[in-house]
């Protein structure tokens, strides 16, 4: 009877353990996620997961007790030193280091096979181990949830996209780390220079020469400036010359007067909202001094996002900051 008895203690022995490494170490947050993504061993251990150190008073209380008992009981059939090395060598290798592993190796899924046992115990150690939870709560406050910084957040996914077990593919791997970083970014470090931006003067007589020169371009917007560069007064369209008879017209009268004007410092993130927002898709860059340092398209800061170039047949340059730079060194 006393060898079943410590049978029976070892295993609870082994069994608050393991639960105490194997449900500890899932954060709260992490559990609902899963709960939330459809995972029903997740869902079924949050409830009990989520007050954190009522659980875990509950698991040492129940350890503590279970292996005391049992030190009782090994001292029971045996003495002295012979005891202390039994007692040492089960519950070390079977009460402590064998559970620990199996729980660390598939934690939720044993876990949620005894739920309805942590809640057992929950019950009867409720008059001692709520009492000391509520005191930790108020000493060391609740848990606090665990906050990935974006590069932190890079090389989960990174690791992700390694592993033969994941879904996250090369492709989505790239598009995520683009996502999480273009807001870091500046307009300027992605606009279409200055020098190499193809605008029309508003005085411009739209003329075959011209006609053939917006086909050539492959662009679809071209700003529209009085005097200089750095007063744009329009946005001429393509759509604006096709099939229509506009030989002669000026182009300045053509020319739609609605320009939206973006600063060079202004972030990625803030340039996205402002296109969502205002429907159009380019956007004149100013310098801090007012003057024109560029143009940026949504297609730019999608670029950025995706972290590819959208090349259609009729691009010249993929990479319009690239040829800005190549042809600045050749001159």
């Amino acid at each position: 009877m006393e060898y079943l008895i410590i049978i029976v203690l070892l295993a609870f022995s082994a069994l608050f353990s393991g639960l105490t490494l194997g449900l500890m170490s899932w954060d709260p947050q992490e559990l609902k996620r899963k709960a939330d993504g459809g995972d029903a061993d997740a869902a079924e251990l949050y409830p009990i997961r989520r007050d954190g150190n009522f659980l875990l008073t509950t698991l040492l209380i129940g350890n503590v007790l279970v292996n005391a008992v049992l030190s009782i009981f090994l001292g029971s059939i045996t003495t002295g030193v012979i005891a202390v090395v039994l007692a040492t060598v089960l519950i070390v290798a079977f009460g402590e280091i064998l559970p620990q592993a199996a729980f660390n190796r598939d934690g939720i899924y044993l876990g949620a096979r005894f739920a309805w046992l942590v809640r057992i115990f929950m019950f009867i150690l409720y008059p001692i181990a709520k009492p000391v939870s509520w005191t930790l709560d108020k000493v060391l406050g609740t848990e606090l949830p665990n906050v990935y910084s974006k590069q932190e957040l890079m090389k989960i996914i990174e690791e992700h996209e390694d592993a033969h077990e994941s879904e996250v593919d090369e492709d989505e791997e790239r598009i995520i780390k683009g996502a999480l970083t273009f807001s870091d970014k500046k307009v300027e470090d992605i606009m279409t220079p200055r020098t190499v931006v193809q605008a029309f003067d508003a005085d411009a007589i739209i003329d075959d020469a011209l006609l053939q020169e917006v086909r050539d371009s492959g662009l679809s917007r071209f700003p529209v400036f009085e005097e200089d560069m750095d007063s744009i007064v329009g946005m001429l369209y393509t759509s604006q010359l096709i099939g229509k008879d506009n030989l002669g017209a000026r182009v300045g009268n053509i020319a739609f007067k609605e320009v939206r004007f973006i600063l060079e410092d202004a972030s990625l993130d803030d340039a996205l909202q402002m296109f969502l927002k205002t429907r159009k898709h380019l956007s004149i860059v100013k310098d801090e001094f007012g003057g024109m340092a560029g143009v940026l398209t949504l297609e730019d800061v999608l670029e950025e996002i995706i972290r590819t170039e959208i090349v259609d047949e009729r691009d010249l340059h993929p990479d319009m900051r690239a040829f800005a730079k190549q042809s600045h060194s050749d001159q």
